[in-house]
């Protein structure tokens, strides 16, 4: 039998062989049929092999993504994107010659900003007007738990100082009350509600724009953390994009999609989720998670704390952020959803949100809370008390470990406004995984870049590679809690098998073994034999998705 791909001439990391690395692997359709030395692999080739050298390159299973927001970033790309630019005067100059290219009532949309940019992390109407040209302008920004939004945009959601906050959410205001421009979380709905749809070209063009951007990240396969239409955060129903590209032809990615659970509706949106899970329920889309949303983020208030924030922020110790969903009504949540065979896919920052996600879990029955392989994101504070509970009860811990560093975000937006004993409860990764919690790593994109390399960097040095943060500063330079670091390895899993179990695909995915899906990555340069600090100079070279080569060349 002949292999229609070999790679060959490097090393290839399978567990299959006794030193953890074999030459070549060969490739028969979109299924690895043998992984050995070139001279074992040659042999199964033919005139029809297509035959790629690694020139000594390291070939890896190719990467996941835990928690990501595909067609969001592809979207995000095709608009005004402001992801990479520095601060306010270079968002203005992005959004004004953004806008020119408009018609005079066409909506301002894209985002990608972060808080550092503004003086206190809030942007104002008055500068958004400045460039828009009356447009309304509705922008979230890169953790899509704010938006920026215009006068215009106020105007037309009918925002006054009468306009009471939503209870999932803040309207920032002067002093008389009046909206200043900046809106978080539930609040963004207030304006996304009003806005025009995205179309279904559009939403295709988003996606497309996504494969091609996570194909150069080496990514073949992910859960995609959003899919319904998700309007107190101005995000788009992705779900009939991923139905069509299936069905075209045109998906190159497998996906699990994590449906948007309404919290304002209750169980009555358990039949829609249903026939939705039942539609893709098989192939490349399975819509087979719920997404639940526990609370916002820190940088606003908006996380849930066992403790007040510190400072103006904490209200004299009373402010500690609010859950989105109640505690008591959560467990019943949990346990319908499991019943249902539906794995439930967490947001938890604050750590009373985490407690109350582990307490929900742990009200199933014994039997059942290690099978639904539910998984929380994000994880940013971590009680100590709760470290043990993720393994003992199956919780998968899903980190973003871009997030752990000293960047603004951290030492301007979040260490002034906790306690010094929560701030060193901040992303516990090797802790939770020391105690025997099963880790899979995500990227959160847009939020923050989907590069797994960059991520891998920042998960073994706790720092931002060069490359991705600002050279010479505190985020590259100094570790941000180093005793929580993992090993090159570890960190690798977490890309790997981490997400393929998350998936259930496991089986199919995440090692590189005879009999598995041929998804493969080839690097520049060998993570295994390189410094710790060199792991962010690293490049794909190539990605194979089922046997398919989706990018680069040899």
């Amino acid at each position: 039998m002949a292999a229609t791909l070999i790679l060959r001439n490097g090393r290839v990391a399978s567990p299959s062989h006794p030193s953890g690395f074999a030459q070549a692997l060969a490739i028969d359709g979109s299924t690895i049929m043998a992984v050995g030395s070139d001279v074992e692999i040659d042999e199964l080739r033919s005139e029809k092999t297509r035959v790629i050298d690694l020139k000594g390159r390291l070939a890896s299973p190719a990467f996941g993504d835990a928690h990501v927001h595909a067609i969001s970033g592809g979207l995000e790309s095709l608009r005004c994107n402001l992801l990479g630019l520095r601060d306010r005067h270079e968002y203005l100059a992005k959004i004004a010659d953004w806008s020119k290219q408009l018609g005079p009532d066409e909506w301002v949309l894209g985002g990608g900003w972060a808080m550092e940019g503004f003086p206190g992390g809030v942007p104002t109407a008055e500068e958004l007007d400045s460039v828009t040209g009356g447009r309304p302008a509705f922008l979230p920004n890169r953790d899509h738990h704010s938006a920026w939004v215009n006068t215009r945009a106020i105007e037309l959601a009918g925002i006054t100082n009468l306009t009471p906050d939503p209870f999932d959410g803040r309207i920032e205001r002067d002093a008389a009350g009046e909206a200043v421009g900046a809106l978080h979380d539930g609040a963004m709905g207030l304006v996304a509600k009003i806005m025009p749809p995205t179309s279904r070209e559009e939403l295709a063009d988003g996606l497309r724009a996504a494969l091609q951007r996570l194909h150069s990240e080496g990514i073949t396969h992910w859960q995609d953390a959003c899919i319904g239409y998700a309007g107190e955060l101005g995000i788009n129903d992705t779900y009939e994009a991923y139905i069509q590209a299936e069905s075209e032809g045109w998906l190159t990615a497998r996906v699990r999609g994590a449906l948007w659970w309404d919290r304002s509706a209750g169980t009555s949106q358990l039949s829609t989720l249903q026939s939705r899970r039942e539609r893709a329920g098989e192939g490349l889309f399975r819509a087979t998670s719920i997404k639940m949303m526990m609370d916002g983020v820190c940088e606003t208030f908006t996380a849930a704390m066992s403790r007040a924030y510190v400072g103006s922020p904490g209200a004299n110790g009373t402010h500690k952020g609010s859950l989105f969903i109640d505690g008591e009504e959560l467990k019943s949540i949990v346990k319908t959803l499991d019943d249902q065979g539906f794995q439930v896919h967490f947001h938890t920052l604050g750590d009373f949100a985490i407690s109350t996600a582990l307490d929900a879990i742990e009200s199933l029955p014994e039997a059942r809370r290690q099978v639904g392989r539910h998984h929380m994101a994000h994880l940013q504070f971590v009680n100590p008390k709760d470290v043990k509970r993720f393994g003992q009860l199956g919780v998968v811990a899903n980190f973003q470990p871009l997030w752990a560093m000293h960047d603004p975000q951290m030492d301007d937006l979040t260490l002034p406004f906790v306690d010094d004993d929560m701030a060193n409860w901040q992303y516990s990764i090797n802790t939770l995984q020391s105690n025997g919690a099963r880790v899979a790593f995500g990227s959160d994109w847009p939020v923050s870049s989907p590069n797994p390399i960059y991520e891998m960097h920042a998960a073994v040095n706790r720092t931002a590679a060069p490359k991705y943060g600002r050279p010479g500063e505190r985020e590259c330079t100094v570790p941000f809690r180093p005793d929580e670091a993992l090993t090159i390895s570890e960190a690798l899993a977490a890309f790997t098998q981490g997400v393929a179990y998350v998936n259930r695909d496991e089986n199919i995915l995440g090692t590189l073994e005879v009999g598995k899906q041929a998804d493969v990555v080839v690097l520049n340069q060998d993570l295994f034999s390189i410094p710790s600090s060199s792991i962010g100079d690293t490049s794909v070279d190539l990605t194979v998705s089922s046997g398919a080569v989706v990018f680069g060349d040899e």
